[in-house]
This record gives C-alpha cells, structure tokens and sequence, in this order.
C-alpha cells in the first residue's frame, strides 16, 4: 500500500485551498492500493490558511503563529489513518509520495522558513514520523 499527499491527486486541501495534482503521481500508483492523506487537515487546519514554513524546528505561519503542536498532531493522526488502512485490507506500507517543501510532506528539503522560498535541506514533520517507522518517502518530483 502507498501513502500519497492528498493534494497530489486532485484534492483541494492546500493550504490556499487548492491543489497540486499530478498525473505522474496518478500513473505511479496505477494498480496499487493507496490511502490519500493530509496531515495539516487531519489536524483540524481548513483551507484556505495561511502558508506555514519550518523555522527553528518549529512551524509558523507566514503571520507568526506557532503552529508545531498542530502540525504534530496532524502528523500521527494521518500516520495512524494509513495504519489503519493497511490493517484493514492486509498489506504493508511500501511507499510514500508526498508533496515536496511542504512543512508536512516535504521529504529531504523544506523551505526554511522566511517565506521567500529558500530551500534547504530537511523533512516536513509527517515525513519525519514516516522516515522513523521505516517507510521510503518520495516526492512527486522523485516520480
């Protein structure tokens, strides 16, 4: 089974209310199971929000708020879905595709925080429980 970042298939859960859909991402996960996830809404943040970035080994929203506890929880939440998922039908979790440079998805580099789209090197904090159980993480630029 695959874990994939629900806005690369389509489904508006980015943080400005859209998405960030990927056909190479949907061709990949063609005749796999896969559970779509959004830690960031499985934390209770709605879109459209405020575009968060890490800083400090924190998240802040680009107005200054402190949002790491959130973005924890969101994390274990949407792991523990794709347990869930992968109890429920019998299979392992083989991979992950997430979004890159996100705070949540983002898997080897995040922006760092000032919001002016400087990249460096880093996990987002749902790629960071998955690295920690062991689950290959890719983005859908790795696809």
């Amino acid at each position: 089974m695959y874990i994939v970042s629900a806005c690369l298939l389509g489904i508006n859960c980015k943080y400005n209310g859209e998405n960030n859909y990927s056909e190479a991402v949907e061709s990949l996960i063609k005749g796999h199971r896969y559970v779509a996830v959004c830690p960031e809404v499985s934390a209770g943040m709605v879109p459209p929000r405020p575009p968060s970035e890490i800083r400090n080994d924190r998240v802040y929203s680009k107005e200054g708020d402190d949002l790491t506890e959130l973005f924890l929880e969101g994390a274990e939440a949407s792991w523990e879905e794709a347990l869930q998922e992968a109890e429920r039908f019998g299979e392992d979790i083989e991979l992950a595709i997430l979004k890159a440079r996100s705070p949540s998805c983002g898997a080897g580099v995040i922006y760092d925080g000032t919001f002016n789209s400087v990249r460096v090197k880093g996990d987002g904090f749902f790629a960071r429980v998955l690295k920690e159980k062991g689950i290959k993480t890719i983005t859908e630029e790795d696809c």
